[in-house]
């Protein structure tokens, strides 16, 4: 089988945040029957997968990244049986099913956790990272936690700090032990023989720690640090070297079955090279980072800075726009009197680009980031970071389905989080009705793409990205037909004058015009035969 025709490479995933998708039984929180009568429009996009957020037994404290068993589903999101019907649709709607699997760390309610608390000898004992407090008491070492204040909470039971790179309530697995690798792997075994069709891997270069637990360097002060985490060179708290040698096991796990997807979280400063390892040959299939998420603006600059980490031959990245860790891009990105256009180009550039785009959740009808007030947030992170947080709580708000219902038809009862103020008019039966619409137009793109195999599979090659314009060329293989793609690109509030070179025909236009590319214009050409 060739590589290019793997269902995986080149395929539109469709990122569902869970708790905020479709609510089926009236609790104001999303849930997997939610998710299954809403397929039919997943699939109706174009999509060739959903990636669906932790639903696992949790007690929520970072909704669901924070697992206390991993082979069951939390009452909050359904049943396995529920689960087991939601495969099942969407493969019958040719849908592939990835699942989130925050392995580098448990929550502190699962059982390992407290086996391994209760004493220091035992089986589950050395499953965590755990270590002595200093002579005065204090903690091992100055590592850092992501969403605030050190790396390290004491534990009365056993006399010893446990390690957490996030919430106190997600204590840190030690993934060195072979015996602990086993038992995730065990993990991805049981959803493999489910049905699923891959994994994402969250933060999965948090997964194992520098074993003498040395202090990390300072960070030179080169820009705003709004946590302790941002301080510090976080090179022994993350980021070992022998986790590639787990992801080779994974690989081996998840090549006994044909078709299996894998794809890697990766974020921080050394992101590019750590992509670049976790998916050489024989361990993961793609990767991503944060390249655009957490972007101040999108410039050819960060484009080509994006294209440039994955040259041909080093790998098959994804790229995401939007998620559940980052604010909503037209929020981010665009003002508002340019937010539709902004929406269109951006979703054309997305589709554009080498490797898999994950589509966001409400990406596809243009959904502004909602500024949720201080007495309604719910993000730990947010709470603890007020005002400067990551603004999590705003990118997760529920689902427009019908401009004209409570809670835009998410859900019966008042929703986990508020709706958006402007998100009525953004819902999916409006724009259903416009021909005109956001949403028509995702499905326009992304139909184009299927129907492409120089954006699906083809090489790229950078041509401009001068101070607001990026143009790029898409080609297929001789044996795909040898296609050729230009594809052009304003990336600013001003028209930018430029004329299709001789030889190119029209394929697709988000605002057309002649010899000048309209503010936030994207366009595509195909080579003559």
């Amino acid at each position: 089988m060739k590589i290019a025709k793997l269902w995986w490479r080149g395929a539109v995933i469709y990122q569902i945040y869970l708790r905020s998708f479709a609510d089926s039984d009236g609790d104001g929180v999303g849930d997997l029957v939610g998710v299954t009568a809403h397929l039919d429009y997943v699939a109706r996009l174009g999509v060739d997968a959903i990636w669906v957020s932790p639903f696992y037994r949790s007690p929520q404290a970072d909704f669901g990244y924070d697992v206390a068993d991993y082979r069951d589903v939390d009452p909050l999101f359904g049943t396995l049986v529920d689960f087991d019907a939601l495969v099942a649709r969407a493969h019958s709607l040719s849908l592939r099913v990835i699942l989130d699997q925050p392995w580098s760390h448990t929550s502190d309610h699962h059982p390992w956790f407290a086996a391994s608390r209760e004493a220091r000898s035992g089986p589950h004992a050395d499953w965590y990272v755990w270590a002595d407090a200093k002579a005065d008491g204090s903690p091992p070492n100055n590592w850092q936690s992501v969403f605030g204040g050190p790396a390290w909470t004491w534990d009365a039971r056993r006399r010893q700090y446990y390690m957490h790179n996030f919430l106190s309530a997600q204590p840190q697995l030690n993934a060195h032990l072979p015996v602990v690798q086993d038992a995730l792997l065990d993990i991805a075994r049981f959803w493999l023989d489910r049905g699923v069709d891959g994994f994402r891997l969250d933060a999965i270069n948090f997964l194992m720690h520098d074993p003498h637990l040395r202090d990390n360097p300072a960070a030179a002060d080169d820009g705003p640090r709004l946590r302790p985490f941002d301080f510090q060179l976080h090179r022994f708290n993350q980021s070992h070297a022998s986790i590639p040698g787990f992801l080779e096991r994974l690989r081996a796990l998840t090549d006994t079955i044909p078709d299996r997807f894998t794809l890697a979280e990766v974020g921080g400063a050394e992101a590019a090279s750590e992509m670049q390892a976790f998916t050489a040959a024989g361990r993961l299939d793609s990767a991503y980072g944060f390249d655009f998420l957490y972007a101040d603006a999108l410039t050819p600059a960060v484009v080509a800075s994006a294209m440039a980490a994955w040259p041909a031959g080093t790998g098959w990245p994804c790229w995401a726009f939007e998620n559940h860790d980052a604010p909503r891009a037209v929020s981010r990105w665009a003002a508002a009197a340019h937010r539709d256009r902004f929406a269109r180009m951006k979703l054309v550039l997305l589709a554009c680009l080498r490797g898999n785009p994950i589509v966001y959740y409400g990406e596809e009808l243009g959904l502004t980031q909602v500024d949720v007030p201080f007495e309604q947030l719910r993000d730990p992170e947010a709470i603890a970071n007020w005002p400067r947080t990551l603004a999590r709580d705003g990118a997760r708000t529920p689902m427009p389905w019908r401009g004209g219902a409570p809670a835009l038809g998410f859900s019966s009862a008042t929703p986990w989080l508020p709706v958006g103020p402007d998100h009525a008019a953004l819902a999916v039966d409006r724009q259903e009705a416009d021909p005109g619409s956001m949403l028509a137009w995702t499905r326009r793109v992304l139909a184009l793409r299927r129907d492409h195999p120089a954006l699906r599979w083809g090489d790229i090659e950078l041509l401009l990205a001068p101070a607001s314009l990026v143009v790029f060329e898409r080609r297929a293989e001789a044996a795909d037909g040898g296609e050729r793609l230009l594809c052009v690109f304003n990336l600013s509030a001003e028209p930018v004058a430029w004329q299709a070179p001789a030889g190119w025909i029209p394929l697709l236009d988000s605002t057309p015009s002649d010899d000048v590319l309209l503010p936030y214009a994207a366009r595509i050409l195909r080579a003559a035969a």
